[in-house]
């Protein structure tokens, strides 16, 4: 699954290709995504204008005319393809090359834009998903009314973690994967983090000393900025703007290590 620095290589992918570009219209090919999309949903957007694009954790907010914004999930397998007036498919932040043979029957929507560009969304697995709010009822929507601080932001401290954990017993891995507590981190990062913060996954939370807890804030943001620098993780389905290969896969320390020497010894 994407964690937060490839869902944020995406969104500077699409704010490049589409902000300010009006929606003419929508095609679905397939309704059947993680949640079923809604027909009439769909059809208030045509006419209507991206004016903006956010990421809150592993989401995308298309926030458009008329006070709507559309949500999307990328699930484990979905991305977006931007197709312009040469009709050609082009990779938006996915490494792996293009074969429109076995690529197109997995498109799921279409996006038509006046100026005749194309926003395909793509989905193997249909675990992704896309939904439709009020964009005045964000902090009310269920997928995003819950989740814990961004990591890059400055309410990510050592006071919140300090005094989030007191009182519990978990894990720092469990932990720093609970979306509620930090929000955008998955098992690549977690893992990276810890690695070099020198912590065992399995430590309980109420035995970290204060300079283990700013070691976790310090080396979150750094690992999490160098990731979207780098272009994010290629690993099996992500790559930077202009489909050109992420790096940050060459730069990881544990993470899809197993029978490797320790980068640490």
């Amino acid at each position: 699954m994407p964690e937060l620095p490839e869902v944020e290589v995406v969104k500077k992918s699409l704010e490049r290709e589409v902000i300010k570009k009006t929606i003419k219209k929508v095609k679905i090919y397939d309704f059947n995504l993680r949640y079923k999309v809604n027909k009439n949903e769909i059809s208030k957007i045509n006419g209507l204008r991206i004016l903006k694009i956010e990421r809150r954790s592993k989401y995308l907010i298309f926030m458009l005319d008329k006070g709507l914004s559309m949500l999307v999930h990328l699930g484990m397998t979905g991305k977006f393809f931007i197709v312009k007036k040469n009709l050609l498919k082009q990779k938006t932040s996915f490494y792996y090359e293009i074969d429109e043979k076995n690529e197109n029957k997995h498109d799921r929507l279409k996006f038509i834009f006046k100026n005749k560009t194309q926003l395909i969304y793509n989905d193997i697995r249909k675990f992704g998903f896309i939904k439709f709010f009020f964009t005045k009822d964000i902090k009310k929507n269920s997928h995003l009314k819950n989740l814990g601080p961004e990591p890059l932001k400055n309410n990510f401290n050592f006071s919140y973690f300090k005094h989030y954990i007191v009182g519990r017993n978990r894990s720092i891995k469990n932990l720093l994967m609970d979306q509620k507590f930090v929000s955008g981190l998955g098992n690549i990062y977690v893992n990276e983090i810890l690695f070099i913060s020198k912590i065992k996954p399995d430590k309980k939370v109420n035995s970290l000393k204060d300079k283990e807890l700013k070691a976790l804030i310090k080396n979150t943001k750094k690992i999490l900025k160098n990731a979207i620098d780098r272009g994010g993780s290629s690993i099996r389905d992500f790559s930077s703007e202009n489909g050109k290969k992420g790096s940050f896969q060459e730069h990881l320390k544990v993470y899809g290590r197993i029978g490797l020497s320790c980068s640490n010894s």
